[in-house]
């Protein structure tokens, strides 16, 4: 979601910035010559008002722009940073982490366990999901073991709600 935020405001820049430098190169084109400019600006505006509020495309248009406006207001409200809370030490100090470091602390600890061979860790607010490979075929206990390592490290965190948790498990592939 961030990337399509910097997607956006990064065209509607380079947008302003055209805008920009056709208006600075018209008002220099104005002062030197005098009597024409690079946009015929003066069809434009006749077009324009040849047209009324109350038509069918000048309405259609103020919708689609509205439409386009509140698109980029839900964009650019979702895309902010998804902390998560944790209990204040002090009522005038606020505690947070990120995601992807609640993912990083629980992902140490499975990969840690005995017969982990590798583990993928997202993490938001409310789910904690680690994708764990063991790494011999036969798995026995593995699962419950990482389940609740999982649960201890979650718990142990200073975590206003604690996150449920999801864990998945599969068998080391066959070698060739």
């Amino acid at each position: 979601m961030r990337a399509l935020v910097r997607l956006i405001t990064a065209v509607l820049g380079l947008a302003l910035a055209a805008a920009g430098g056709l208006l600075a190169v018209e008002t220099a084109w104005a002062w030197a010559r005098g009597d024409r400019l690079l946009v015929p600006w003066g069809a434009v505006r006749s077009a324009l008002d040849s047209l009324a509020w109350n038509q069918p495309a000048v309405m259609v248009t103020a919708a689609g722009v509205g439409v386009v406006g509140l698109v980029l207001l839900l964009v650019g409200f979702s895309a902010g940073r998804k902390e998560i809370r944790l209990h204040d030490p002090a009522p005038e100090v606020t505690v947070t982490t990120d995601p992807r470091s609640l993912a990083r602390l629980v992902g140490h600890h499975v990969r840690a366990e005995d017969g982990v061979a590798g583990a993928t860790v997202t993490a938001d607010r409310r789910k904690v999901r680690v994708r764990a490979t063991a790494r011999f075929r036969q798995t026995g206990d593995l699962l419950d073991r990482v389940t609740s390592t999982v649960r201890e490290t979650v718990g142990e965190l200073p975590v206003q709600r604690p996150p449920k948790v999801s864990v998945s498990l599969g068998a080391a592939k066959e070698r060739r």
